[in-house]
């Protein structure tokens, strides 16, 4: 915009130069002697800075910002909101400031509670309150994430980080989300930003403990895997008891039974069971019909 300005003060100079030389002096005779009008540059480059003041004093604050109004380069507290602006030519100035949602990625390196070494990746979604636009660039200036935001997520990152163990910060990953973000919207509040999420990307732990953690995986796994087989074979082993069991109360009600009925009549009835309804091919003697028995003097 200023390039512009420049621009336009120069075109406006030398446009009335320009004329001056155009019109030139009229002799006796009737003619026209050309005249280089010196005089006319200083009148022309103040009306281009006149001009080109005046037109430097309009402006736009583009969507989702908002305008910090600057009089000698200081903030006065008013906010412009978005759309065209005026202000005073070379007295006053408007600084755009963005209050849409912004996203910041650090990573910050702490010391857990059993003091492992933790690297963490954070990352933060926040956004200027548009009212308090003002007051956050009087008090921090434009560059305010390198100056409260990072210093603030830093400080909140050991803080959590100091509380837990390190194998916690794993298990309790929501929770610690939660915690930072309580600890980072209670502290950016005071400068007017509104803290929208916090996300933990990653956890990085010194090899040692990371391998600590790989075998301490694999020998609960193995653990569950022998578990879960001294279950089957428990399982197993009752299923047959059971059986056992059951196949033993089933003699003892047979036996039960042939004490209280004779065994001689269980053992025919057994015999018929099994019999295939066939005679004997040969008789030998009188008793080798099977379960017949012909009383003695029957006719």
């Amino acid at each position: 915009m200023t390039f512009l300005l420049v621009l336009l003060t120069i075109g406006i100079t030398g446009f009335w130069f320009w004329r001056g030389m155009s019109t030139g002096v009229r002799t006796e005779t009737g003619g026209r002697v050309l005249k280089l009008p010196w005089a006319r540059i200083p009148i022309g480059l103040a009306i281009g800075i006149v001009v080109s003041g005046i037109l430097g004093g309009f402006g736009t604050v583009p969507t989702g910002h908002r305008g910090i109004h600057l009089r000698w380069g200081a903030a006065t507290g008013k906010v412009l909101g978005q759309g065209i602006y005026f202000v005073m030519p070379f007295v006053e100035n408007v600084y755009k400031m963005s209050v849409q949602v912004k996203a910041l990625h650090t990573k910050a390196a702490a010391a857990s509670k059993d003091l492992q070494n933790v690297s963490t990746e954070v990352t933060l979604n926040y956004s200027v309150q548009p009212d308090k636009a003002s007051t956050l660039f009087n008090d921090v200036g434009a560059n305010y994430e390198k100056t409260i935001i990072e210093p603030a997520v830093l400080e909140a990152v050991k803080a959590t980080t100091a509380n837990y163990n390190a194998e916690n910060l794993i298990t309790e990953r929501s929770l610690v989300k939660d915690v930072l973000y309580e600890r980072l919207s209670t502290r950016l509040a005071t400068h007017g930003i509104a803290v929208d999420a916090v996300s933990i990307t990653d956890f990085t732990f010194s090899p040692e403990f990371t391998q600590a953690i790989e075998l301490k995986v694999t020998a609960t796994q193995n653990a569950l895997a022998a578990e879960n087989n001294l279950k089957k074979v428990r399982f197993e082993a009752e299923q047959a008891v059971a059986k056992a069991k059951g196949e033993a109360e089933a003699i003892r009600i047979q036996v039960q039974a042939i004490q209280q009925q004779g065994g001689k009549d269980y053992v025919a009835l057994k015999a018929i069971e099994r019999w295939d309804g066939k005679l004997p091919t040969y008789m030998l003697g009188s008793n080798t019909l099977p379960f017949v028995n012909i009383p003695s003097g029957t006719k």
